[in-house]
């Protein structure tokens, strides 16, 4: 029985004494354990990451202001280039009313000149004058020109730079652009009227001598209606 006691005692001795040591080391562990250098690792961690999302952040805008800039390019290009086409567009207009490629209005004079052996068909033979000839409608429409006349016609066709008014045939029928025309000879020129009428009718001007030959010759100021060019406009030699 005494034996027994005796190696119960021993018993919880040693388990005390073990129990003494591991708490021991626990204390030793934690005391050596810097509190300081834990902190100090989890601030590191948070300025790395705080610095990785900078970065990512910084890439983000980085890739956003690309993008607007290459936006704001791509605006400015089709801009210009909507510019430009409206500036091409422009020009070719103009380029075609120049051309007498267009039909155009504005005010002006129209000219009535009438033929007086197509006036009265009674008319005598020694009292008929010269029928109107294709150089007084050529002479009329240089008066025009040099009256800044923007735009002339003869009877529907449009006067260009390539137009013919000719004489053909001993009846001396006219031609304007290829196209016989009768008379009355109607001349339709936009531009000043002021201009265009006293460029005709003053001293010396040729519709005083068209009236002096007998002709009619009556001239109208208002807006005007002159049509297109209606041919091709093309050259077979030039190179």
């Amino acid at each position: 029985m005494k034996k027994g006691k005796i190696t119960v005692c021993i018993t919880i001795a040693i388990a005390c004494f073990v129990l003494a040591i591991v708490m021991s080391m626990q204390f030793k562990v934690v005391k050596e354990t810097d509190i300081t250098s834990i902190e100090t690792m989890r601030e590191e961690e948070l300025r790395t990451e705080l610095a990785n999302w900078k970065k990512m952040y910084k890439e983000a805008q980085e890739q956003y202001d690309e993008k607007s800039t290459k936006l704001a390019e791509y605006k400015e290009k089709e801009q210009s280039e909507e510019e430009s086409s409206k500036l091409v567009e422009k020009e070719l207009e103009q380029t075609n009313m120049y051309l007498g490629k267009t039909d155009v209005e504005g005010q002006g004079i129209t000219i009535k000149i009438q033929d007086i052996n197509n006036q009265d068909e009674n008319t005598s033979e020694e009292d008929a004058t010269k029928p109107i000839s294709a150089e007084d409608l050529l002479v009329v429409v240089d008066y025009l020109k040099l009256a800044g006349a923007e735009a002339i016609s003869i009877n529907g066709e449009r006067i260009i730079n390539m137009t013919d008014i000719v004489d053909v045939g001993s009846n001396s029928l006219i031609f304007v652009n290829q196209q016989r025309i009768l008379a009355p000879y109607i001349i339709k020129a936009i531009g000043d009227p002021i201009k265009l009428e006293s460029t005709l009718l003053g001293n010396g001007g040729y519709v005083e001598e068209l009236r002096n030959y007998g002709f009619t010759v009556d001239i109208d100021k208002g807006k005007v209606s002159i049509p297109k060019y209606s041919k091709e406009i093309g050259h077979k030699y030039i190179q």
